[in-house]
């Protein structure tokens, strides 16, 4: 009997993976109706750059991030720039960025470590990433997808809230999320996925007052239909 309830389990559980896909599926069909060229808002000429840029991003805005970008990276051309700069004219430099001290060190050992393991040039694949100081898993999937155009799952804090109103999954830790979400969406879809999520997430699907009424994907959205019902 308890061999019989396994396989029925099992059989559950393909089932609803199942559901989940088609429904992953089908809010990319909707979303891209809407963001017709779903992208990151750091503004990036490469691979290198957007890595920086993401360790700046964290805890603070990318209109931020890509006003002081301009002039460092006028004077910062490459790793080896950053690698060799004092750390104090790093820190000045980045002195309107937020927690700018720790990122500034965090980029510089980021830089020395790109160059030891590979000879500064930044790796394509997410586990050779994360090898470096400041860069955990959504960092180096926003440099896969981002400046290579390779299948990654992008857990940032949009992302993370969309899935969740979504009920794709209710992970709370966003690597934890990310792994899920790989066993949902198709991998060709991944990187548009994360893209139109995190599009969503700025402009509709907010953390305070989002716009539910302008949902595209409200009837697939239990968190939103609740949301609209409180209202009235």
């Amino acid at each position: 009997m308890a061999k019989r309830k396994g396989k029925g389990t099992r059989s559950e559980s393909n089932r609803n993976l199942e559901e989940l896909r088609r429904k992953a599926v089908e809010i990319v069909k909707r979303l891209e109706k809407v963001y017709l060229n779903p992208r990151l808002e750091l503004e990036y000429e490469n691979a290198f750059q957007l890595l920086v840029m993401a360790i700046l991003a964290a805890q603070e805005s990318d209109k931020v991030v890509n006003k002081v970008s301009k002039e460092f990276f006028k004077k910062y051309k490459t790793p080896q720039d950053i690698a060799r700069a004092n750390l104090e004219e790093l820190e000045e430099d980045l002195k309107h960025i937020n927690f700018y001290r720790r990122k500034a060190k965090l980029i510089k050992e980021c830089c020395e470590k790109l160059i030891e393991l590979y000879k500064g040039e930044v790796p394509k694949s997410v586990g050779e990433l994360v090898k470096l100081p400041g860069v955990g898993r959504k960092t180096a999937n926003m440099v896969i997808g981002g400046a290579y155009n390779l299948p990654a799952i992008i857990v940032d804090r949009h992302v993370h809230r969309v899935v969740e109103r979504i009920s794709l999954s209710k992970q709370k830790n966003p690597d934890k999320m990310e792994m899920e979400l790989s066993e949902i969406v198709p991998q060709e879809l991944w990187t548009k996925f994360s893209l139109l999520l995190l599009n969503h997430g700025k402009t509709i699907c907010k953390a305070r007052n989002p716009e539910c009424e302008k949902c595209p994907i409200l009837d697939l959205c239990e968190y939103g239909q609740k949301n609209l019902k409180g209202r009235k």
